[in-house]
């Protein structure tokens, strides 16, 4: 009776640290699955400002993030080394990662009519911010969580054979939206998707005014 009693205690041990086994290889397998599946990568944006420390999340976008990605884009669209004939193209090309499909198309559409009326050939454009007129808060507009709506004011200065041909400054309301693609190719995951509001417009030499307001002429193309 001794040795049946001390049998049974064992075979219950054997089965239950069987369970237990059981068990364990079902959460190791959960764990491989979890792991696999994991992203090999996040992307953190870094706030500028990190005097008095920040809290990242993964994916989070500030307003000076947005804008510092608009602001770096578009002038590489508008940065024509030698003859803007060649060069906004491959510009367009280049940056074709960072671009919406529809707005692609639109730039393609514009550098087709620059280069029917002959506006591209020899020409040299270089585009830089206004001094002063930087990232500010009221630049950003938040349209959604996945939309934003950029202020940039830039001066334009073109050149054909070295001859002065165009000095302006212009405020271009971008929309810039996420747009997930493969990292490698765009590691920012935005991208520009067009004009807004009531598209780019000319700044008065002098001017001083509020983005709200309605301001100078029209200038046509970016």
């Amino acid at each position: 009776m001794r040795y049946q009693d001390v049998n049974s205690r064992l075979t219950a041990h054997i089965t239950s640290l069987r369970a237990v086994i059981a068990g364990l290889m079902i959460m190791i397998g959960l764990l491989g699955y979890a792991w696999h599946a994991a992203r090999t990568a996040i992307r953190i944006h870094i706030p500028p400002d990190l005097r008095s420390g920040a809290v990242v999340k993964a994916d989070d976008l500030a307003p000076a993030h947005v804008y510092a990605f608009a602001a770096y884009i578009f002038q590489q669209l508008n940065h024509w080394d030698s003859n803007g004939e060649s060069d906004y193209g491959q510009q367009i090309f280049r940056m074709a990662a960072y671009l919406t499909p529809d707005f692609r198309e639109y730039l393609s559409n514009d550098l087709a009519l620059r280069g029917q009326r002959g506006e591209l050939s020899g020409r040299v454009r270089s585009i830089q911010p206004v001094a002063g007129r930087g990232y500010e808060e009221r630049r950003v507009t938040v349209i959604d969580p996945q939309t934003w709506q950029v202020w940039l004011d830039l001066s334009i200065q073109e050149t054909v054979r070295g001859m002065d041909v165009k000095q302006v400054r212009i405020r271009y309301p971008l929309t810039v939206v996420r747009y997930d693609v493969d990292p490698e190719l765009n590691p920012w995951g935005l991208a520009l998707s067009g004009f807004g509001a009531e598209g780019p417009q000319r700044i008065d030499m002098n001017e001083e005014t509020e983005i709200s307001r309605a301001r100078g002429g029209h200038e046509t193309g970016p």
